[in-house]
């Protein structure tokens, strides 16, 4: 992955009293010299009278209707701009939302999308259509997906690890999560930690089965310790700041995380679609509902962009006349 150098904030709603995804964009855009954009998308249907509405008074409403939004995001830019050294704006007309995020990051050549995370807890996300989760699964861009309003003071960051390349992971996605991690953790001033979740199958054992499988055991931890050192040997990562959990990857780093007080997690994600989604599951999918910190996902290089390059525009809906 090349570096942080352009930042593209998602904001959400331009006119809230609080924005921690833009105040976060500005701190890593200051922390790491980059220029930082903030983009809104208007996704809202929007209403035509078919009898009395033509095609120049639709397109100089959508020219209103964006001219204040933009206007509202300048006024966040302006404050931003007395941190960050290069702050611009934009408003597109585009739906779905997600989709036009991920539009304007690769259209601007963005190195990270900052967005908002989705309040509450994400049933059947895939059938609502949630924007977090669609960026996570969609974007080739790393997220970072905001779940805590408080800023970024040394902040502690952990990164899941995958050496193993379980699933037939790719085998570089690690090597992207360092790079990420280290530069995102450097920029900060934070400290930095990592954490591999290997599988046992000693569970339920007794007697003589009980010593042969802590033999299983012991190799396995020494292997997946060697793969761990493996994977972070371009890094001065303290042995103490190595950590090693037998168990569930979801499990593991959440517990990994709530232990070491993280600010951020940076994991890895890859796109499955049908049976091979539901039959592994996505890590990066369920740690967006079991962590309270933010969660900054990073895709393989050569991640595939299925999402087409031309915005929608408006989503005009007719309205017919009563009667």
């Amino acid at each position: 992955m090349r570096a942080i150098r352009r930042i593209l904030v998602a904001v959400k709603d331009p006119g809230a009293r609080t924005l921690p995804a833009v105040a976060k964009a500005v701190q890593l855009a200051r922390a790491l010299s980059a220029e930082l954009e903030l983009f809104h998308a208007i996704d809202s249907p929007y209403y035509i009278d078919m009898l009395g509405m033509t095609a120049d008074r639709a397109r100089g409403m959508e020219c209103d209707e964006r001219g204040e939004y933009l206007q509202r995001l300048e006024r966040i830019a302006a404050r931003a701009r007395l941190h960050a050294r290069k702050v611009t704006v934009a408003v597109e007309w585009d739906y779905p939302v997600y989709e036009a995020i991920v539009r304007r990051a690769v259209k601007i050549g963005a190195d990270l999308v900052v967005a908002e995370c989705h309040a509450g807890r994400r049933t059947a996300p895939g059938l609502l259509r949630l924007a977090d989760w669609e960026l996570l699964r969609l974007s080739p861009v790393p997220v970072l997906l905001v779940k805590r309003t408080r800023p970024y003071h040394h902040p502690t960051l952990v990164m899941a690890l995958d050496p193993s390349h379980a699933f037939a992971k790719p085998a570089k996605l690690d090597a992207e999560i360092v790079q990420v991690g280290s530069a995102v953790s450097a920029g900060l001033r934070g400290k930095l930690h990592a954490v591999h979740a290997f599988a046992t199958v000693t569970a339920g054992m007794a007697g003589p089965a009980a010593a042969t499988g802590s033999r299983v055991y012991e190799a396995a931890a020494a292997s997946a310790r060697a793969d761990l050192d493996r994977a972070l040997r371009s890094t001065d990562i303290a042995p103490a700041c190595r950590h090693l959990v037998a168990g569930d990857p979801t499990t593991s780093v959440r517990d990994t995380a709530r232990r070491l007080g993280a600010d951020i997690v940076v994991a890895g994600a890859v796109s499955r679609s049908g049976l091979k989604r539901a039959f592994i599951g996505n890590t990066a999918e369920r740690l967006l509902d079991c962590l309270s910190c933010d969660l900054l996902i990073v895709k393989p290089e050569g991640f595939s962009n299925s999402v087409p390059r031309s915005a929608r525009g408006a989503r005009l809906v007719a309205v017919e006349p009563l009667g």
